[in-house]
């Protein structure tokens, strides 16, 4: 309605300065003015307008609804018809035209991503041919030290291309992903055995304290990822050899929680609110040069997509705690 009479405007200003000139005009040539012939005109005048005005409205009221800045409005609502008349008509098939103009790009984008995406699957599997023939390599290698270089080496390479195959999947988890019910201490363990290495080589002890009758509603393989790149962020922010990373599993109502707490250097407090953000690496990040910012928001946009929570506490000199929730699953039956 807003929007309908700021555009009505220059016609009731027209309209009042010809009100004023047709008066005027009358009171000049007439030697008797009658004021009531003066008034009864222009309310048969203003009578005629506000029939043109109900009518314009009525006509052009969808055209008006669609244009109103304040409105909410989806993309379908915005290409329903306007009207018959010939204006809003004009502007709906303009819509139109833009909606498939819009849908064309948009296409074409899914269809290049998809191109994209399957480029860099098949580059990854590519690349863990060489790295398993170097992983045999270094096996029959004499010099220790050498060896055991190349092999952290090695893993660093083999979480890089982790990352990159499950980044270019999350766009299409749905089609990646299966729910069941999963034994969490069996994931965790397998987990802390992926990364066992890391652990020897950090001295960091891994304090598992996650009951076996543990289960939730997850996919295995993502939630496989999700801890792997928190285990390695615990172990490479830990302060030395000695500390420890706990993880433990506990219920709270219809959730299960799993901690995960390192003794590590712990995040900034400025910083708490922007770990999840891609590729932010903060001031304890730019410390530790392997640090990438990608970590903890995949594990966050992998947990939107599952239906998981992630929450995040940590001191600066006492360690972090992340918090996985997790949608607790039944017992098995016998």
């Amino acid at each position: 309605m807003t929007l309908f009479w700021k555009d009505q405007r220059p016609l009731l200003a027209f309209y009042a300065v010809q009100i004023i000139l047709v008066s005027l005009l009358y009171w000049s040539v007439s030697d008797h003015v009658s004021w009531s012939i003066i008034l009864y005109g222009v309310l048969l005048s203003l009578a005629v307008l506000a029939v043109y005005l109900i009518y314009r409205y009525i006509q052009y009221r969808k055209l008006y609804q669609s244009l109103d800045p304040d409105a909410v409005r989806t993309v379908s609502d915005m290409i329903q018809p306007l009207g018959e008349a010939p204006l809003p008509e004009a502007f709906h098939q303009l819509l139109l035209g833009y909606d498939r103009l819009r849908r064309d790009e948009l296409q074409d984008y899914r269809d290049r991503m998809d191109r994209h995406i399957v480029f860099m699957n098949r580059w990854v599997h590519q690349m863990k041919t060489p790295l398993s023939v170097i992983q045999l390599t270094i096996q029959d290698m004499e010099d220790e030290p050498l060896s055991d270089s190349i092999q952290e080496e090695l893993e660093r390479l083999r979480r890089g291309l982790e990352m990159v195959i499950y980044t270019s999947r999350l766009e299409k988890i749905e089609d990646d992903f299966t729910v069941t019910r999963t034994i969490l201490r069996q994931a965790v363990s397998e987990s802390i055995a992926e990364n066992r290495n890391l652990f020897i080589r950090k001295g960091i002890v891994p304090d598992l304290r996650v009951d076996s009758r543990t289960a939730v509603y997850t996919d295995a393989k993502w939630l496989r990822f999700m801890l792997a790149q928190l285990l390695v962020n615990a172990v490479n922010y830990s302060e030395g050899p000695g500390k420890k990373v706990t993880l433990s599993a506990y219920p709270l109502g219809s959730k299960t929680i799993l901690e995960i707490r390192d003794q590590g250097i712990g995040i900034a407090k400025e910083d708490l609110k922007r770990v999840f953000h891609p590729y932010f690496t903060g001031e304890r990040g730019r410390q530790y040069h392997e640090s990438t910012g990608m970590g903890l928001y995949l594990v966050r946009e992998t947990c939107e997509r599952l239906g998981h929570d992630v929450r995040i506490s940590s001191e600066p000199g006492e360690g972090t705690s992340l918090k996985l929730v997790f949608q607790t699953a039944p017992e098995a039956s016998s």
